[in-house]
């Protein structure tokens, strides 16, 4: 019989497992260490109420009505967040298009594969209208035959941004006197603003993700790597009932790389912890930092730079008022760390990126803090705060917290940090 090279490989591990004591339950054992600290957290989300389908419905009639304003047919909505927004319905993507199609006038539409039409079924709870396609015939005509049926022959159709090219182009192909534009000013305008059912789930996720981090820093010890480190959060964040829970862990000067390095670090006393980390709850998303020393009393310049941080992150957060230009956020900052002799702009060492980004169903979503944005700030707009220092070769500093905004002001989904050593 001859062997394969993969089938080598496996008989080698099996032989190697079988001659070294304790090879092939290590890594299991080592897993399971890391989370058995956890298994005592409870879980958050027991007064958790999911988005209603009346709000759905309010949402696609909020999106008809900016569609009729800017004289755009229809808007398509592909595999995504924005299809779950408005209709409640999570989809795999695959090479199998499956769309929504909202109307400027009548009922929401789909367009699915023939073999998934009963699955799709179960879904549904906006609109009830499914066009079918066979695997030998092209469902880029039935998406032309729902424009035809609402009653348009012809004008603009709406693409949601995260519509994939081959779906488009499918359209394109199969003719008609139809406009493809971004549908980003009718999706966007949507999501943007937050009814308060969504900033109950965004709170919720906010108040696990705090508590997951805290059970990191618990759980800190020499030697450790980031890796254990973040998968004691995940756990964390599962066991206490966020969805995709997680975050991204630096050590030392891992930190001064505010998306981390490849070199792999060991934790040492005296490490600066960075830790960036989030969950969803019913689909919408926290994302929140915080920044501690390990073991030892903090340096002088770890203590200088963080304390630089926590007042460059405050600066931001008091700016923040309705009616205020998004990009002045950024701006008082940033001012906060350039007078400190950083900088200036995107140089290092100081803050090489904006101050922050919206949030929402996605983790990152429209309404960035950054210079250029002349957007306003308004009521249920939702954005993060977080001016990260890096000092090249040496460490990184982040504080992140979320926030909305209310008639009276801006409000933290998180407790901000209260010193180096007191994170929440």
């Amino acid at each position: 019989m001859k062997l394969k090279r993969t089938d080598f490989l496996k008989l080698s591990a099996l032989s190697a497992s079988a001659f070294i004591p304790g090879i092939s339950s290590y890594a299991g054992n080592q897993k399971k260490l890391l989370q058995e600290p956890a298994l005592e957290l409870k879980p958050l989300t027991g007064d958790v109420k999911p988005i209603t389908t009346e709000e759905r419905k309010e949402r696609v009639a909020k999106a008809q009505r900016l569609m009729n304003e800017q004289k755009i047919a229809a808007l398509v909505i592909d595999s995504g967040t924005s299809l779950k927004y408005f209709t409640g319905i999570s989809w795999w993507p695959s090479e199998r298009p499956m769309v929504a199609i909202i109307p400027a006038k009548g009922e929401v539409s789909y367009v699915c594969p023939g073999f998934e039409e009963a699955r799709l079924r179960e879904l549904i709870t906006i609109g009830k209208n499914v066009y079918v396609w066979q695997e030998d015939e092209s469902p880029y005509a039935q998406m032309i035959k729902v424009f035809k049926d609402a009653g348009y022959r012809s004008g603009n159709i709406g693409i949601e941004e995260r519509v994939r090219f081959f779906i488009v182009d499918g359209m394109r192909k199969e003719g008609g006197a139809y406009n493809y534009v971004s549908g980003t000013p009718i999706t966007m305008p949507c999501r943007l603003t937050k009814s308060t059912a969504e900033l109950a789930l965004m709170q919720k996720a906010a108040d696990i993700t705090v508590a997951a981090i805290k059970h990191g820093i618990s759980q800190l010890r020499e030697g450790m790597t980031q890796g254990e480190l973040a998968e004691i959060i995940a756990v964390a964040h599962d066991q206490l009932g966020g969805n995709g829970g997680g975050g991204l862990v630096l050590f030392g000067v891992s930190s001064s790389f505010p998306h981390g390095s490849t070199k792999p670090q060991t934790l040492k006393k005296g490490d600066i912890v960075l830790m960036d980390c989030g969950c969803s709850v019913e689909g919408y998303a926290s994302d929140i930092t915080r920044t501690v020393v390990f073991g030892n009393e903090p340096t002088a310049k770890q203590l200088q730079v963080w304390n630089l941080e926590q007042q460059s992150q405050l600066a931001g957060f008091n700016t923040a008022k309705k009616g205020v230009a998004c990009e002045m956020v950024d701006a008082a900052a940033r001012k906060v760390i350039t007078d400190a002799g950083f900088g200036p702009g995107y140089k290092l060492p100081g803050l090489p990126h904006r101050t922050g980004h919206g949030i929402g169903m996605d983790g990152h979503e429209w309404g960035n803090m950054v210079k250029g944005n002349k957007q306003l700030l308004q009521p249920g707009m939702c954005f993060s705060i977080e001016p990260t220092i890096s000092l090249p070769g040496e460490f990184g500093v982040r504080l992140e917290d979320c926030v909305y905004m209310t008639e009276e002001g801006v409000k933290s989904f998180s407790p901000f940090a209260k010193s180096i050593t007191e994170p929440f």
